[in-house]
């Protein structure tokens, strides 16, 4: 039984002050990285999410170029690949990173699942190949990201925790609606503190 770690999107665009910054990013980041810093033993993989988003298209309407974005499907140009915004915050401790994922290179993306890892693979493609059956979730947003990244790896039949300490969602009351979502579709909740081997 292996154990991954998803880190979702803890990118300069989501942390307070970037395009699409949410209110506690910068202390998710602290968080995971001192997680990682105290229990990375407790992890076989650490996988982690990029948005990587096309400069010069919008990105199969994710982008809203012409007009107000809607925040639900369309959004305000963020995570365009190769500048600062799509970065992993400083905050995180990024060599403890096994494989990087980059999702929404032309297209709306939401799940790490609809992502990519450098090696060209799919992230259900590398779990299956390492006999990943657990997976922690933990970064941004938990609304939009983490919600999906979640739902996919349960569909996927893995088993699930999110750590609810870990994550920072747009608002807060998307973000309740969102954890008990996946609460109902049968992630387990915990806190960092419970992280262990």
């Amino acid at each position: 039984m292996a154990r991954a770690l998803f880190i979702i999107d803890v990118q300069n665009d989501f942390i307070e002050g970037g395009a699409l910054g949410v209110e506690g990013g910068t202390a998710v980041a602290n968080g995971i990285s001192k997680l990682l810093a105290e229990h990375r033993e407790a992890y076989d993989f650490v996988i982690a999410s990029r948005d990587w988003h096309d400069p010069e298209s919008d990105n199969g309407g994710h982008f809203a170029l012409d007009g107000e974005p809607d925040f639900e499907s369309s959004w305000p140009v963020h995570c365009v690949a190769g500048t600062y915004g799509a970065e992993y915050h400083d905050e995180l401790t990024t060599n403890a990173i096994d494989h990087h994922v980059r999702k929404g290179q032309g297209e709306p993306a939401y799940s790490i699942y609809e992502g990519t890892t450098e090696e060209g693979g799919t992230v259900h493609e590398l779990l299956d190949a390492n006999g990943v059956t657990e997976v922690d979730i933990a970064g941004l947003a938990t609304d939009h990201c983490v919600r999906a990244s979640a739902l996919d790896a349960i569909e996927h039949g893995r088993h699930v925790r999110i750590i609810t300490d870990l994550i920072a969602g747009v608002t807060p009351e998307t973000s309740r609606a969102a954890i008990a979502e996946l609460a109902h579709a049968g992630a387990d909740l915990v806190t960092s503190d419970l992280v262990e081997r």
